[in-house]
């Protein structure tokens, strides 16, 4: 593969000649008077890869696996399916290390009993963080990132990998990837800290280092009575980070069944018994059975919404390596967030 065009333009600080710029290099040396300059900016973006250390012959086997992870694949489909396509790509993504100081003022909440204090608090935070993100449209992939943690990696070497796969260049600015990346980790650190509320976050970051890491994913498409699936499975580890697979039928049905059964139960059985003790009680205890009625309403409809959403769109089921795991794309733990609210307006009206 020939080098890299260079980028013609920029001037030598001690002679005025036109200094080229191979991309990727961060040294470059004047040809005209010889001066040696540091370029700092796009084209001194440090390039790594990752070495692939999963072999070609383990994937059908890893395929089988993935078909038998989880019940809502169809059943007969690790046997039925028919690896089609398999191959190699490299995908570019950017990458940010930092060890991070941070302080994040705030409260914490402390409960009491019936009774409920804000208490302030500062959290000190100083920890090395990682951050990484695609760098090229990665949607036929559906990987945004990779598990960048103890991988060895290496020197971009663009002849070597385009002999092994699929190479594909970054598109994007480099500006908004370093951006995204300082507004992740301050996230993180917010997170971290665990208050309920936040006056002031202050952040230090030293030893930062961004770069480029070629990260090998191979890519597995399968038939499986006609249709076709993919499957993209991480070049290092060997673990499946992404994955689609035909829907079990009877595990959707099995679903739908049971989760509107639950949910009816829930909400009427135990609303209405509920709201009857509620009529029957007198004082705080009667305020708290209504709040429960409603909680209990809240709780039973979103089971038969979720067990309604498992059957509608089970159909094909995703898999996303780092993702919550969630019936029909809703994650339960948020079937009370309403409920919540509901409860907290009730309380401040009394």
């Amino acid at each position: 593969m020939p080098d890299p065009e260079p980028t013609q333009g920029l001037s030598c600080p001690n002679c005025g000649g036109m200094v080229p710029i191979p991309e990727g290099q961060t040294i470059v040396v004047c040809p005209f008077c010889g001066l040696r300059a540091h370029v700092r900016g796009e084209r001194g973006l440090r390039r790594f890869q990752t070495p692939v250390r999963v072999k070609r012959e383990s994937l059908p086997q890893t395929l089988k696996q993935f078909l038998s992870s989880n019940m809502a694949i169809a059943a007969d489909a690790s046997r039925k399916a028919q690896l089609s396509e398999v191959f190699l790509a490299y995908l570019p993504f950017w990458a940010y290390w930092v060890r991070v100081m941070g302080w994040v003022f705030g409260q914490k909440k402390i409960r009491s009993g019936k009774h409920t204090r804000y208490e302030a608090r500062e959290v000190k935070i100083v920890e090395e963080m990682t951050w990484n993100g695609a760098a090229c449209d990665v949607g036929e992939f559906g990987v945004t990132e990779v598990p960048l943690t103890t991988q060895a990696l290496t020197p971009f070497e663009p002849e070597r990998l385009h002999e092994q796969g699929m190479v594909f260049e970054p598109v994007g600015s480099q500006t908004d990837a370093r951006s995204n990346a300082a507004k992740a980790v301050e996230e993180t650190i917010v997170k971290r800290s665990k208050l309920d509320r936040i006056a002031q976050v202050f952040t230090r970051f030293t030893r930062k280092r961004f770069g480029l890491v070629y990260y090998p994913l191979w890519v597995m498409r399968y038939l499986y009575r006609g249709r076709v699936f993919q499957v993209v499975v991480d070049g290092f580890s060997g673990q499946v980070l992404y994955g689609k697979a035909p829907g079990n039928t009877l595990y959707r049905a099995a679903m739908l069944v049971g989760g509107m059964a639950l949910g009816a139960a829930v909400a009427v059985d135990g609303g209405a018994l509920a709201l009857y003790l509620a009529t029957q009680t007198k004082g705080d205890s009667a305020a708290t059975l209504f709040i429960g009625c409603l909680a209990l309403f809240g709780v039973g409809f979103g089971i038969m919404g979720v067990a309604y959403r498992a059957f509608r769109y089970g159909e094909q089921y995703e898999f996303r390596s780092g993702s919550k795991k969630s019936l029909g794309g809703i994650d339960p733990g948020n079937v009370l967030s309403g409920v919540k609210d509901l409860s907290k307006w009730l309380d401040q009206s009394n």
